[in-house]
């Protein structure tokens, strides 16, 4: 990988991590384009899934800060509620991380057709937040755990994260502002997740073939998945909270036809 595939990348991956049209799905759009080997593609998403966590770090860092300082008062407070609800909402997808890894890994194999499809299923969500008008519950335990439901499917390339939680949590009335928040800051924890054990992973993987990217890639790539997620971060949250998730649908559809005509190209 060189650095400018590696700076396209980073800027997909910045963008469509908060944007909600699928980082997954546009990035295997991307490297099968590009011709990314499976082991650059390891070492990439580490260092771009950094990134975008970091992003959400600086957008979020007031909240981030009083969640902790509350939890860490040991109260049955505002803050601990929210910590617990988050922790409820990631049980979903630590299941399926723990239990069908290999399974949801047989569906990163360059399929655009698959993709094109789960974009499509993107689509449809966003379009029926249109008509989700009663936005004015709080996120609670249960509605925590149905988003937490859209995340885990939100596995699939293809299927927006951003886009499946924030439309589940608009269609179950939650209000435009805490869906949005709720949704970046849910997303923490199973990304370092994923980080630590892409890691792992990729040492192994390097052990064998000896495969490393450059570091003025790596070094572009993280750069400007930073940036461009910060700037999409800041950008999804005026969007969902003007109601505009329409228009991702509109784009998600036709993405998804031009995936799957390129299926029989």
């Amino acid at each position: 990988m060189n650095w400018l595939e590696a700076f396209v990348l980073g800027i997909l991956q910045g963008l469509t991590e908060f944007l909600p049209v699928s980082s997954s799905g546009h990035l295997e759009l991307a490297k099968s384009i590009l011709g990314v080997s499976p082991t650059d593609s390891l070492q990439f998403t580490v260092v771009v899934h950094g990134a975008t966590v970091l992003s959400t770090i600086v957008v979020f860092y007031k909240d981030i800060i009083r969640l902790f300082v509350g939890l860490f008062s040991f109260k049955w407070n505002y803050e601990t509620k929210y910590v617990l609800k988050i922790a409820i909402s990631i049980i979903p997808v630590a299941i399926v991380g723990l239990f069908f890894k290999n399974t949801v890994e047989s569906f990163f194999d360059g399929n655009t057709m698959f993709v094109g499809f789960m974009l499509i299923v993107t689509s449809v969500l966003l379009f029926f937040t249109y008509y989700a008008k009663k936005n004015n519950r709080d996120v609670g335990y249960g509605t925590a755990f149905i988003i937490g439901i859209s995340q885990a499917i939100a596995v699939l390339p293809g299927i927006s994260r951003s886009g499946s939680t924030i439309a589940t949590g608009l269609l179950l009335g939650v209000k435009k502002e805490d869906i949005a928040k709720f949704s970046f800051l849910m997303v923490l924890v199973p990304i370092l997740g994923a980080n630590v054990k892409d890691l792992l992973d990729m040492s192994a993987t390097t052990e064998v073939s000896g495969s490393r990217i450059g570091i003025l890639p790596l070094a572009v790539g993280f750069i400007a998945a930073f940036v461009s997620g910060l700037l999409a971060c800041k950008w999804m949250i005026n969007l969902v909270n003007k109601g505009k998730l329409i228009y991702f649908a509109v784009y998600c559809s036709l993405i998804g036809l031009v995936a799957i005509i390129a299926h029989f190209l």
